[in-house]
C-alpha cells in the first residue's frame, strides 16, 4: 500500500484553530496533503515543516510514521528531525517498539489516521490525504507541552501525540498512535 507521490510542494492546509491558550472548547485543524513525503527533504519542503503550531507537528508525525512503514531509514530520519535538537535521537528501545508495530504488514495503522481510511477499504485513504487533529480543554495544561488527539478509522477512541515547545517550535515528544486497531477487512477472519 504505497500512497506516496512525487514531490510538488502543493500541500494545502485547512486550519480552524482558536487560540491555543483557550482551554474551554475543542480546537481542531485539518491538513491536506497532495502527496506524502518519502524523505526528510520532502517533509522539510512542506509548509507544515515550520512546526509553529503543535497541530502541524502532529500531522507531520503521522506522515513520518507512514514513511517508516515504507522505508524505515527514511521514516527514522523524519522522526528524529521532528524530535528536534533538544532530544536524543530515538533509542534502540523506541526503534524496536516501532519495528514491532510494523511487523506482519501492520503499516496500515499509520494510514488509519487519514480521513476516509477504514477497515472496509483496507485503510487506504484517497488523495488528497486529509487528517484532522483535535485539542481539548486539557491539551495545554502543562506549560510548554501540548497533547493533541487523532481519530483512527479502526478505533473507537482517539489516540494522542504529545509535543514540547522550544523557541516557538513544537517538537515531537511522544506518540501513542501506533497501537492496535481493527484489522483490515481482508485480514479479519470474522469478516
Amino acid at each position: 500500500m504505497c500512497i506516496f507521490g512525487k514531490k510538488d510542494n502543493s500541500s494545502k492546509e485547512t486550519v480552524k484553530v482558536e487560540s491555543p491558550a483557550a482551554n474551554t472548547s475543542a480546537n481542531s485543524a485539518t491538513f491536506r496533503f497532495d502527496y506524502l513525503p518519502k524523505t526528510l527533504a520532502d517533509m522539510q519542503a512542506l509548509p507544515e515543516a515550520s512546526m509553529d503550531t503543535p497541530f502541524k507537528t502532529a500531522a507531520l508525525t503521522v506522515c513520518a510514521l507512514c514513511a517508516y512503514g515504507e522505508d524505515r531509514s527514511a521514516g527514522l530520519e523524519m522522526l528524529n528531525w521532528l524530535r528536534g535538537p533538544y532530544q536524543q535521537p530515538m533509542s534502540q528501545g523506541e526503534i524496536q517498539f516501532l519495528n514491532d508495530r510494523f511487523r506482519d504488514g501492520q503499516k496500515y495503522v499509520a494510514y488509519s489516521y487519514f480521513n476516509g481510511a477504514k477497515p472496509e477499504n483496507e485503510y487506504t485513504p484517497s488523495a488528497p490525504f486529509t487528517i484532522t487533529i483535535t485539542a481539548n480543554q486539557y491539551s495545554y495544561q502543562d506549560g510548554g507541552y501540548c497533547n493533541l488527539w487523532l481519530r483512527s478509522g479502526g478505533a473507537d477512541s482517539p489516540r494522542n501525540i504529545k509535543m514540547r515547545r522550544a523557541n516557538d517550535v513544537w517538537y515531537l515528544l511522544e506518540q501513542c498512535v501506533m497501537v492496535g486497531i481493527r484489522q483490515p477487512k481482508s485480514q479479519n477472519p470474522w469478516g
